[in-house]
């Protein structure tokens, strides 16, 4: 027993360090790709939303705990040992195979894979496939739909917006040794620059188009445009990694939890204390890939567009995990970043189809490893 024990909380862990490593960076993706933090910043930020979400996810998504437990896709009886410790490992496997590849995947996706895959091989008639389809698959297969269109939709909206307000979009240039000062581009494509008035000859220094960076200018209520598109931005990022962190903590949680033999040595709220660590922990090491995927090689974003982004993602996910959809954060982040590229026109469209891919081979490999892991102990132990 206690070998088994051992074997379920290190393929837990296991499983925290993988989810945290693809997706505690995600939140943050649209500060860092449009250039409104460093990576390091933004990684704080994530870590710091991270915990708090996970801190609060077993008052706010109590239901998916028990969906992750298996509870009406297998049979009670069926939950064993066995069957959690397959889960957990085919889950961590599939999604650290993801982040080497510096790919975006979905827990939800690895996990439900995962457990389709251990309830099959455990034997004919496991699975309840209609609850299956009923409670997982309507979500995962909308959510990415739904947050494409919300995005096009808000982005729209918001450039009317803009537009209907006076509000001019600026980059900047590096001018002498100064501080880099905005310009607007003008329909001819000449730049006006906000002060002209210079003691020494112009110099303008021209880099790649990611290091530029795209700005608000003009006042609205006496606020800046863009301290306050940057002070929303900040909040929205946040909102995503603490809605992330309260949609995927109780799904990690719940294999633990099903253990009652587990769950008897420590406190409910002392496994999720331990596993938000080792969440914040994996994203901190190992985020990097998915980072650079995400913020930079999806689309083009400046702030506003990064925060329309944000705000669909926060909005889709927080309702889903108090409604106890088990959306994938990925899908919805991913989707939100990819509607507001159709709307800039500036897709890219080979990450795109990379990242498809990976998400059309997250379940079925899950379910190949989940199958495979419940074998492979199953013999051992016998």
């Amino acid at each position: 027993m206690v070998g088994i024990t051992i074997v379920l909380v290190v393929a837990v862990f296991w499983l925290a360090w993988s989810n945290g490593a693809n997706d505690n960076f995600k939140g943050v993706a649209t500060l860092y790709g449009s250039n409104t933090m460093g990576f390091r910043r933004a990684l704080v930020w994530a870590t710091g939303a991270t915990l708090l979400g996970s801190a609060c996810s077993v008052f706010l998504a109590e239901r998916l705990v028990k969906q992750f437990s298996g509870s009406g896709i297998v049979p009670i009886g069926q939950i064993d040992a066995t069957w959690l410790i397959a889960v957990g490992g085919a889950g961590a496997i599939t999604i650290f195979l993801a982040t080497v590849l510096g790919m975006p995947t979905s827990t939800t996706h690895a996990l439900t894979g995962a457990l389709l895959g251990a309830g099959i091989m455990a034997g004919t008639g496991t699975v309840n496939w209609i609850a299956a389809a009923s409670t997982f698959a309507k979500p995962l297969l909308l959510s990415p739909v739904v947050a494409v269109v919300a995005a096009v939709v808000l982005q729209l909206l918001f450039r009317r917006a803009r537009l209907a307000l006076g509000v001019d979009r600026q980059t900047c240039v590096c001018i002498g040794r100064g501080e880099p000062q905005p310009v607007t581009c003008q329909a001819d494509g000449s730049l006006v620059l906000a002060s002209s008035v210079q003691s020494a000859p112009l110099r303008i220094d021209v880099d790649q188009h990611i290091r530029c960076v795209e700005r608000y200018g003009g006042r609205i209520a006496g606020v800046k445009v863009q301290s306050g598109v940057d002070a929303v931005h900040y909040l929205s990022g946040g909102a995503v990694c603490f809605a992330r962190a309260v949609n995927d903590t109780p799904k990690i949680a719940a294999l633990l939890l099903a253990a009652g033999w587990i769950t008897g040595s420590l406190p409910p709220a002392g496994w999720l204390a331990l596993l938000a660590g080792a969440m914040a922990l994996g994203g901190w090491v190992q985020s990097r890939k998915v980072a650079e995927t995400m913020s930079r090689k999806i689309t083009a974003l400046n702030p506003g567009q990064g925060l329309t982004a944000n705000l669909v993602t926060s909005g889709l996910v927080l309702v889903a995990s108090h409604l106890g959809m088990p959306v994938s954060t990925t899908h919805v982040s991913c989707g939100s970043i990819f509607g507001i590229g159709l709307v800039s026109r500036q897709t890219r469209w080979k990450t795109v189809s990379q990242i498809a891919v990976t998400w059309l081979t997250t379940l079925p490999l899950g379910a190949v490893l989940g199958a495979g892991l419940y074998w492979a102990i199953r013999t051992a132990a016998n």
